[in-house]
């Protein structure tokens, strides 16, 4: 059985790819957690898990979490991912999400771990994105419009750096943007899927409160997403950089139109403006041939299935 140890395993990601690693059977699964880790996401399988205490900022504790492991696959999914908080800790974001990753890479160089290693990276390294450039490809130009994604391109090309360097098995991965039930409640659409449950409880006021709604961008089902990640290490060619996304995009007032199709009540919408960025990417829409053509890989879970399991997640918990 393959070793796998999962990065973030509690999270929103991570536990979807743990979901889908027992799905498959053929997986010893090993996962990081802090002291504070939520752990409702894991919950219903954790007894299945092997779960090791491990900050990623501590190197010692990455070292020896490696040495415990001797993992053959390694999913790096842990990470400050919430762009609006990289604004408020642009350093915490970018010690959490740089120093985390060189940890591992040391660790792994020096245990000489030859283990396949798959970066979570994403498309917000993209950034300030022109029309004549949709959809995106690989090769385009980084320009990001954030601290966390200026943290991200850092670990997308130490992923780079290290396969080049000291041949580590690297394969990293731009996923789109990502959804479904267990996101966190400060994304657009887990958010706006909490407000509608909120509201048909009775616990809130008719009203959902919005940022930014003509943002475009490309939603993919997360339990498509953690298919592609795995496949990722399976079939993908170390120091490459792959898309992941469905290649269709939708503003986000369309995605949310799309909710409020899913309840009776007459719901009011209101611009808030504490919602807005200082600076916003309005389109992200992938081209996905390159990952496509070396895995198979095709998302197949349409978009008005996933956010109809993200609002009874939120029907089920509020």
């Amino acid at each position: 059985m393959l070793r796998v140890l999962i990065t973030g395993i509690t999270g929103f990601v991570g536990s979807h790819l743990a979901d889908y690693c027992m799905e498959r059977g053929d997986v010893e699964i090993y996962g990081t957690v802090r002291w504070r880790s939520r752990m409702e996401n894991v919950q219903h399988i954790d007894k299945m898990l092997n779960l090791v205490d491990c900050d990623l900022r501590d190197g010692v504790a990455v070292r020896h979490c490696l040495s415990e492991v001797k993992p053959d696959y390694i999913f790096h999914l842990a990470a400050q991912s919430f762009v609006p908080t990289s604004w408020k800790a642009p350093v915490e974001t970018m010690v959490t999400n740089i120093e985390g990753e060189i940890n591992m890479f040391e660790a792994m160089r020096e245990l000489k771990i030859p283990a396949r290693i798959q970066l979570a990276c994403s498309s917000e390294e993209y950034g300030m994105v022109y029309e004549d450039e949709v959809p995106i490809k690989e090769t385009n130009q980084l320009r990001p419009l954030s601290p966390y994604g200026v943290s991200k391109v850092a670990q997308d090309l130490l992923g780079y750096q290290y396969h080049e360097s000291y041949g580590l098995f690297v394969v990293r991965t731009r996923a789109f943007n990502h959804t479904g039930p267990r996101r966190g409640d400060v994304f657009v659409s887990s958010n706006f899927a909490k407000q509608i449950a909120l509201i048909e409880k009775g616990l809130k006021e008719p009203v959902i409160d919005v940022g930014n709604l003509e943002a475009r961008r490309d939603f993919t089902d997360v339990r498509d997403i953690v298919k592609g990640y795995w496949l990722a290490l399976e079939k993908g060619e170390p120091g490459e950089v792959y898309n992941l996304g469905t290649g269709k995009d939708i503003t986000i007032r369309g995605m949310l139109d799309k909710l409020l199709a899913l309840t009776d009540l007459e719901i009011e919408v209101r611009k808030d403006r504490e919602r807005m960025r200082p600076s916003d990417v309005m389109v992200l829409r992938a081209d996905i041939t390159k990952f496509t053509e070396r895995t198979g890989w095709e998302p197949t879970i349409p978009l008005d299935k996933t956010l109809e399991d993200l609002l009874n997640y939120w029907r089920e918990r509020v």
